[in-house]
């Protein structure tokens, strides 16, 4: 008898889909050098970022997102919402659906989200960051997936005169209203400056700084910076990489990119690659005519989309 009760539950249980990363791991949180999960374990996600909303928008739909969770194993997708330049500044309302439109995508395929204001300047732009983030927190702070990244990349701004200041005061906005969601800070000087973060910490809970590389221009002296950072205590997510220079271009540098994904290894990082566009740059991981909706065969990825479509599936396995 109690072989034929257990060959039905096999069945089910062989049958039953996976956990998704959400489910797995639920809310995420800053504890010390690690971003954990509910079970207070640390978390590694490998993911994609999404190109500037204003200019490659057309990738920013749930087929393209659904395809790169499926064949890609992405964990995470950042939607990197432009703010000058045409984009959220000139254009709120049709920038912000966007946005909404990646998160519900997200959220349906059971992994992460990064919000991302992508801004070079946003001391400037802070009452505008403000309403958004707010606005944001309102729709989908309950939501465990959902994650704030409130400075994309600093660059002629002093950490403690300009980004500190401002940080505080969006950090403050989206906590008037989402207690718990995990927000991330840009760091000085395209956020490499990490080690100057950390020595003048935000006091506030649930943070962690942002370090940005491009593995043709930064390798063994912006990862001493980051150790220097880590040896503080914080908790660092790299939520934009590349596999070339830092403008976009120049080769894919494959052994520079294998001794960070080691790194990033190392201290269990969450990381998104730039970017998910068919720009005719280095960085792109699709050729001009891909499709937007993913389906993309070997012929269609650039060399940088081949080798960190390889990245992402290994990260999978080695931090299922």
């Amino acid at each position: 008898m109690k072989f034929f009760l257990v060959l039905p539950l096999i069945a089910v249980l062989a049958n039953a889909a996976p956990m998704s990363p959400v489910e797995q791991h639920g809310r995420l949180r800053a504890k010390g050098n690690y971003v954990v999960g509910k079970d207070g374990l640390p978390v590694s996600l490998a993911g994609n970022s999404l190109f500037w909303s204003q200019w490659q928008g057309k990738w920013w739909n749930s087929q393209c997102i659904d395809w790169l969770q499926k064949d890609w194993n992405a964990k995470i997708i950042r939607a990197a919402m432009g703010v000058e330049g045409g984009g959220y500044l000139q254009h709120p309302r049709e920038q912000q659906q966007m946005v909404e439109n990646v998160v519900n995508a997200a959220t349906h395929a059971g992994i992460y989200v990064i919000i991302d204001w992508h801004d070079h300047r946003a001391e400037r732009n802070e009452a505008a960051a403000i309403q958004f983030f707010q606005e944001m927190a309102r729709k989908f702070g309950q939501q465990p997936n959902v994650i704030y990244e409130i400075y994309n990349e600093p660059v002629n701004a002093s950490w403690k005169q300009q980004i500190k200041p401002y940080a505080e005061h969006v950090i403050a906005a989206i906590r008037a209203i989402d207690a718990d969601n995990l927000i991330l800070v840009g760091s000085p000087h395209w956020s490499q400056d990490v080690d100057v973060a950390a020595a003048d910490p935000i006091k506030a809970a649930n943070i962690a700084y942002t370090l940005h590389f491009y593995a043709g221009s930064h390798k063994e002296k912006l990862r001493a910076k980051a150790e220097k950072a880590l040896a503080t205590g914080v908790a660092l997510v790299v939520s934009e990489w590349g596999t070339c220079d830092a403008n976009g271009n120049g080769n894919v540098d494959e052994a520079s990119t294998a001794a960070w994904m080691e790194f990033m290894a190392k201290w269990k990082m969450i990381h998104c690659n730039w970017a998910v566009s068919d720009k005719r740059e280095a960085a792109s991981i699709v050729v001009p005519g891909a499709s937007v909706a993913g389906g993309w065969k070997d012929s269609q990825l650039t060399k940088s989309g081949v080798l960190v479509r390889q990245w992402m599936r290994d990260w999978a396995k080695q931090f299922p």
